[in-house]
């Protein structure tokens, strides 16, 4: 037998909603969830890929990459300067 007074309230039907919208019930320790993906949503069970850009972090990176292959660039270009002027 489970001891009294330690366990959390179970919830037999805890409603639980997705950000694409689906609403399931299951049992839990919480009344209401909210979650960012489920099955209805989610790439593995759906067969669709979508991507999901927060606050710009596609773009962040590929300036990055971009400025990383400049940079490379340049000093790539110097040290051929470099090496012709010691000629």
């Amino acid at each position: 037998m489970a001891k009294k007074d330690i366990h959390p309230k179970y919830y037999e039907k805890t409603k639980i909603k997705c950000a694409c919208g689906a609403e399931f019930n299951f049992g839990a320790t919480k009344d209401k969830m909210e979650v960012e993906i489920c099955s209805a949503c989610h790439p593995l069970y759906t067969g669709k890929q979508k991507f999901l850009d927060a606050a710009g972090r596609m773009e962040k990176f590929k300036k990055r990459v971009e400025k990383s292959e400049k940079m490379k660039k340049e000093a790539k270009e110097k040290t051929k300067t470099k090496t012709k002027k010691e000629k």
